[in-house]
């Protein structure tokens, strides 16, 4: 499954839309991640932890765009827009959205 960003693919034209869809991942973080991020933010640097979250939820919303792609008969995903938002109390939980438009290429 081809998932690009952009709205076409040089020198593959669409054939068909499929039509917009949409996947979302949310993934709590707990308290010892919260913790160790905590410290982080007292000593400085880079959460190796919330990057490893986040890289985490954005592979598993990709991975659900493309199975409804392909759900669809598309092979390729086009347009692909990635949200990512805090969601729970005290925004305990990050939610990562993915849309795009599949297609038949």
């Amino acid at each position: 499954m081809l998932i690009t960003t952009t709205n076409v693919i040089e020198g593959r034209p669409v054939q068909e839309y499929m039509g917009v869809i949409n996947a979302q991942s949310i993934i709590g973080a707990n308290i010892f991640k919260d913790l160790f991020a905590g410290l982080r933010d007292v000593f400085g640097g880079r959460s190796k932890t919330y990057e490893r979250v986040l890289e985490e939820a954005k592979e598993d919303a990709l991975r659900e765009l493309a199975e409804r792609a392909q759900s669809l008969g598309a092979n390729a995903i086009v347009g692909v827009d990635l949200d990512f938002e805090t969601i729970g109390s005290g925004g305990s939980m990050l939610m990562v959205i993915a849309t795009g438009t599949a297609v038949r290429i």
